[in-house]
């Protein structure tokens, strides 16, 4: 964990209530796909964790939905607002485990940190397969810029109004190697179903500290409570109990 001032560069709307928001700053403390950040808002108490989207260098990139103030302050922000924030926090994917076929599958705001993930298995010559799934087309985001990594995108709409129509188990290819799964935890109960391979799971959690200190965020699995914020947010398929 590395505390920070990080510098907005720009913030856009990628879809409603969807914005993608660039900083500028020391990213060093950021070393893993999957980890997120806790960004300080100015007049709020608590932080809001946000998943690492991407990192070029010392720019940072966040993707986040508007579900209150926070993030609502955040998406206003002007170039050249500072933000404090913890960088670095939480495990994130083991990419050693990928194996040849890894299949990359996401649900709504859960779409983001996967694709930093895709980046660093398409810079070790690994193609991947991606799978999303959004309740309508104009929810949908980021299918380009997955594909133009190479990935095969499969795509799935809750009414049908692009891709295929339900969710995103019912667009998962047969065969991967291994799977990696971010969104809401009633879908990733559903890939955990749907799944015959072993694979990891990134939870989406209300926190409260970020970093392990509260138990706010726990999980129970076969060797006990895990905290989402500390010793997840990434945890494999096997150790969950569902």
């Amino acid at each position: 964990m590395k505390k920070t001032v990080m510098e907005i560069l720009k913030t856009e709307p990628l879809c409603e209530n969807v914005f993608k928001s660039v900083f500028v700053g020391d990213t060093s403390g950021i070393t893993n796909a999957g980890q997120f950040v806790n960004v300080s808002i100015k007049g709020l108490y608590l932080r809001r964790p946000i998943s690492v989207c991407d990192l070029n260098g010392d720019e940072l990139t966040l993707v986040y939905k508007v579900v209150g103030k926070g993030t609502d302050i955040l998406s206003r922000a002007e170039r050249g607002d500072k933000f404090d924030m913890l960088t670095g926090l939480g495990n994130g994917y083991d990419l050693s485990a990928a194996g040849d076929s890894p299949l990359l599958i996401g649900g709504g705001v859960g779409v983001p940190p996967l694709y930093l993930l895709a980046k660093r298995l398409s810079e070790k010559g690994i193609k991947i397969s991606v799978a999303l799934g959004f309740n309508r087309d104009k929810d949908v985001f980021f299918t380009k810029e997955f594909s133009d990594l190479g990935a095969t995108v499969y795509l799935a709409t809750a009414d049908g109004s692009r891709g295929e129509k339900g969710f995103v188990t019912d667009v998962l290819p047969k065969d991967c190697s291994y799977f990696y799964a971010c969104g809401p935890e009633p879908m990733l109960k559903a890939v955990y179903r749907a799944t015959d391979s072993q694979g990891e799971f990134s939870f989406e959690e209300r926190m409260g500290c970020g970093f392990g200190a509260c138990m706010g965020c726990s999980c129970k699995t076969l060797t006990g409570s895990k905290r989402i914020c500390k010793d997840g947010p990434v945890l494999k398929k096997g150790e969950i109990l569902w």
